[in-house]
């Protein structure tokens, strides 16, 4: 009988000495929100991709999305560029950005005139209803760009 009175008290014991550990330990804890390491807004991302350089919007970009998404975690786009591929005179890279989840930038693709064609697609998460923005850079340093608005859906009900 003594040996349960004596595990009885070590057990009380541990259990005031651990609770206030426990206590602080979440008040010490952060509130706010961690963002990840590749967390950038779509304004510091086209920043970054551009270096300042003022990117016009154009007609040559074919963007292709659906205007509706039922699963905003698979999300087809295309990007066609109506643009030659010469050796002196070419796609350089393909951005796709969105405006609205965490990290804006969703993919980027860099060509040479070998690809033949500035032609790029993937498959791309969005949190929510949100553009998709095609930032394109040519080989002279100039970038062109188009973007279209994806409604995100749960089950496909709007």
């Amino acid at each position: 009988m003594k040996r349960r009175n004596f595990i009885k008290s070590i057990m009380a014991v541990s259990a005031v000495a651990v609770t206030p550990i426990a206590l602080v330990a979440k008040e010490d804890a952060p509130k706010a929100k961690k963002k990840g390491p590749n967390d950038m807004a779509y304004a510091a991302a086209v920043e970054a991709i551009t270096g300042g350089k003022e990117a016009k919007d154009s007609d040559k970009i074919k963007l292709t999305v659906p205007e509706i998404a039922e699963n905003g975690a698979v999300v087809p786009v295309k990007v066609e560029v109506d643009h030659p591929m010469e050796e002196a005179n070419y796609v350089k890279a393909i951005h796709v950005l969105n405006t609205k989840n965490g990290n804006a930038r969703c993919a980027d693709v860099m060509l040479t005139p070998a690809n033949g064609k500035g032609y790029f697609a993937t498959r791309i998460k969005l949190g929510g209803t949100q553009e998709v923005v095609s930032l394109v850079e040519l080989s002279d340093g100039t970038f062109i760009k188009a973007g279209k608005s994806v409604k995100v859906t749960i089950g496909g009900c709007g």
